[in-house]
Parts: structure tokens; sequence; C-alpha cells
């Protein structure tokens, strides 16, 4: 009879001795569910996964990767709590197979693993990814100091096992296996969204960052998601997502904006094929094509979008937003104003922004011609503050900028805001000429500007990414060194100094004194 501490090996010998053909089965089903998932079949997917929640790791991540992706989108606290409660549950399940201590996996080079190391590699992967999406759910959820230091604590430790991992594949590229790509895919997926979101912090934060013992490779970060998403794995939805959300918004919220839309058109083209009604890639295929102009293109994209599903409403919200922009760019206010209102009353993620918007649209109507259901700007200018919201305890800079914008409308006798979406219009219509002149005048109107302080830096922006577009480096340098060094304490001040360093950084410019860069 065995004593206690032999106990517990031999019960874990006992449920892994049939991994390689559990684990085969789970990860089929799994793939099985996305493939639901990607056609639009939401409650099918989940119906699909959650008989298996509490036995299979994989079962239990993708379920909880659903859910997290509903409650993102919905930002309703209790999908928020619920969420949580599910991808902690999830990462309970994968705790169970997952390596009791590193003495338990092989490090030598070309050392064949039993099948239950190779159970726990794959525990290990999943238990960070519980890790790393706890972290983002808990940014969102709680609104004190202590739990964004749990937030962080998480986000570390995901980070240490994702290096660990990364570090073992490379030195034993001999691994094989029906399901090793399923592995591949999962690494590929944390390193590549660590490298690739840690490079775009400032080099003052990346400095203390790297010290911490994270890195922040752009380029390699990009190639390990490319690789997560051109292979037919478990986590190619997600490198292939998060690719495209680089590629068609985040160069454009932290950038330059100049997106890299061939790269997201030949990452969509193959889940277009397959997945030719996927609400997901109808919309960022609109993307793709309101970043290369064809603003008619891309509403009707948009408006697929909307049409090919109706059980998730949070798919539609975000093609809303996006056919506001749309109709902003045509200079059609009274279409982006119908979005706004939709947004308003359907979507929980900023009512102060879409009010905001409503009423700037509703600015730029002649003072005597109708406005929708009787409306008046001037009001719904008053109401924007009514409207504020606080995540993790403090107000998104955009309602706060909002906010600010509004309150020139509390006085007795409003001070108008001057053409509040028109600079950007004529630069996206491709007016390059005409955008020009429009950022020229704000710059040179700096002495006038009572409130706006902002317009000036970000119009210096604007101008020197049309001077690197057309070629004229020396001034877009020039532009930008007096846009960043000349202005503080502006609203969206942060933002702008990361696009900042992003053109700088693209035009090779000497920018030793960029460690005055101020974070977000």
């Amino acid at each position: 009879m065995s004593n206690g501490k032999d106990a517990p090996a031999a019960a874990n010998v006992c449920v892994h001795s049939s991994s390689q053909m559990t684990l085969q089965v789970c990860l089929e089903e799994c793939m099985e569910a996305l493939d639901l998932f990607l056609n639009n079949h939401f409650s099918e997917s989940l119906d699909k996964l959650r008989p298996r929640v509490k036995e299979s790791m994989y079962h239990a991540l993708i379920y909880a990767t659903v859910l997290e992706m509903q409650a993102m989108m919905t930002f309703q606290q209790d999908d928020i709590v619920n969420a949580g409660n599910t991808m902690k549950s999830a990462q309970e399940v994968c705790q169970r197979f997952r390596r009791k201590s590193s003495s338990n996996i092989s490090k030598s080079p070309g050392e064949r693993l039993t099948e239950e190391q190779l159970h726990a590699l794959h525990a290990d992967a999943c238990y960070a990814e519980c890790l790393l999406q706890r972290a983002a759910l808990t940014f969102l959820q709680d609104e004190n100091m202590v739990s964004f230091i749990k937030g962080g604590i998480k986000v570390r430790n995901s980070y240490l096992i994702y290096k660990e991992l990364h570090t073992f594949l490379q030195s034993n590229s001999s691994l094989q296996g029906p399901n090793h790509i399923h592995l591949e895919g999962g690494v590929s997926f944390g390193i590549g969204a660590f490298n690739l979101t840690l490079s775009m912090f400032p080099p003052r934060l990346l400095k203390v960052l790297e010290f911490a013992g994270f890195s922040g490779d752009k380029e390699y970060g990009l190639s390990q998601l490319n690789d997560g998403a051109t292979t037919n794995n478990l986590r190619s939805m997600l490198c292939a997502l998060l690719l495209l959300c680089y590629y068609t918004f985040l160069t454009f919220i932290l950038g330059t904006g100049e997106g890299d839309v061939a790269d997201a058109e030949k990452l969509l083209k193959p889940f277009r094929l397959r997945y030719p009604q996927g609400a997901i890639f109808l919309f960022f295929a609109g993307r793709a094509e309101a970043i290369k102009g064809n603003i008619d293109e891309a509403v009707v994209l948009f408006e697929d979008g909307c049409k090919a599903q109706q059980q998730w409403k949070q798919f539609h919200h975000m093609c809303y937003w996006e056919l506001m922009w749309c109709f902003t760019y045509k200079c059609a206010w009274r279409m982006a104003y119908f979005y706004a209102d939709l947004l308003s009353n359907e979507s929980r993620w900023s009512k102060a922004m879409y009010v905001y918007m409503k009423a700037a649209y509703l600015s730029m109507l002649a003072p005597g011609e109708a406005r929708p259901f009787g409306e008046d700007e001037v009001e719904l200018f008053r109401r924007v503050s009514t409207f504020k919201q606080k995540i993790a305890g403090k107000s998104p800079p955009t309602e706060k900028f909002a906010i600010r914008k509004a309150r020139r409308y509390k006085a007795s006798c409003p001070v108008r805001l001057p053409v509040p979406v028109l600079g950007l219009c004529l630069k996206n219509q491709r007016h390059i000429q005409a955008a020009e002149e429009c950022f020229n005048k704000v710059y040179n109107s700096e002495k006038k500007i009572k409130f706006d302080h902002y317009l000036v830096p970000n119009a210096l922006l604007e101008l020197s990414v049309v001077y690197i577009d057309t070629g004229r480096k020396e001034e877009a340098i020039k532009l930008l060194v007096k846009a960043k060094t000349n202005y503080k304490e502006y609203s969206m001040e942060s933002r702008t100094q990361f696009r900042i360093h992003a053109a700088l950084s693209k035009l090779k410019a000497d920018t030793s004194d960029q460690d005055e860069i101020t974070p977000l």
C-alpha cells in the first residue's frame, strides 16, 4: 500500500494515461466551436463548449474567452463579473493539469517528453492566457489601486510563463505531434501580444518595463502573431484579431495613421473566403476600405456586418460607430447624427461621447434647418457631463475631452465650437491641399485660441503627417519637434505625444530627448 505522498502522483498518472486522445478530442471540439462562432452561430458555439468546461482546459478557456469578448462589447457590469468568474474557473481547471515543478519537464534538447509532460505544457499555455484575460477584466471591473496591483501581478506571471514556454520550444524544435501546432499557436499569441503591445509605449516607460523583465520588440511581436494567425490552430483567430486591431486601429490611435492596410487585407483574405458572412471579418474589411478612402464600399461592408447576425447587438454597435465616421467623412451630418443617436440609445460604452457627437453634428446644420427629433445642440452639449462614467476609478480621456469641449455651452450665451469635425474630413477625402490650408490656419490662429489649446499641437502633428506622405521629411521633423516641445497640459496630451513619438520614429529622426514624452 502506498503512503500519502505517493497517492496524488498515482492519481495524476491515471488522469493523464490517455491524455493524447483526450487532448486531441478536446482540441477538435473547440475548433468546431470556434468555427460556429466565426460563422455567427454564437449561442450554438457556447452550447458546444459548455458541457465540458469543468473537465477540459481548452473547453473552459474558449468558453470563457467568448464570454469575455461579449463583456468587452456590452460593457455591462453583470457581463464583466460573469466573464471574470468564468475565466477564474477556467484558470482553476488549467491548474489541475499543470506540472507541479519545473523539474517535471526535461529541458535537454532532443529528449522525448511523456504524454503527461506534453499535456502539462498545454496547460501552462492555457493558464497564462487565463491570467492575461483576467487581468484585462480586472482593469475594467474594479476601481481601486489594490485591484490594479493584482492585475499587474497577473500580467507579470502570465508573461513569465509565456517566456519560459517560448524558450523551451525554441530549444526543443524537434517536438512534434498532432496537437503541437496548437501549443505553438498559444505561445505565439502570448509572446506576440506582449511584444507588440509594449513596443507602442514611449521610451521612458518602456525602459522601466524592460528593466522589470518585459520586452517590447514590435517586429518580433508582429512576426509571432503572424505565425499564429496563418497556421490552422486554436489561437489563429485571436492572433488575427489582434493584428487586425493593430493594423486598422492602433496605428491611428497611437501612431501616424498610415495603417498597414495591405497586411490587413492579406490577413483577411483566407478568413473572408472561409467565413464570407462572418460579422467580425466584414467589420475589419470595412475598416480596410475606409482607410483606403473607399467610403461607399466601407459603408456597404459595415451594413452587411449588421445584417449578417442578430444575436449579438454589440457587433452592430461597432459597425454603427464606423458608419457614423464614414458619413462624417462624407460631411453627411444627418446620417452621422442618426448613428450617433443609435449608439446613445443602445450602447453603454460612452454615452457622454455619443451625446457630444450628436450635438456636434447638429451644430453643423444651418441655423434655421430643422433638427431631427426636435433636438437642440445647445441642450445636448449642456447634458454631456451628466453622462460621464469611471473605469478603474478614472474617467476615460475621451469623455474628459468631450466634457471640456461642451463646457462652453454652459454659459447663458454659448461660445460655439469652431467647425468641430472639418479639418480631418478634408484629409480623409484626399483633399490634401485644402486640409493643409486648414491645419496652417489653426496654427496661425494660435494667439486667438482661448478654449481648445489642443488644436495647435494636433494641427502641427496632422500637418507633419501630410508632409511625410508628400515627401517633405525635413519640414515634418521641424513641425513634430515643435509640437512635442512647445505645448504642454492640453486635452488628450498623452495620446498626441504617443503619435508624435511614432512619427519621429518612422522618420528615424534624432529623438534623443524622447524620454520626456509623458506616458498614458
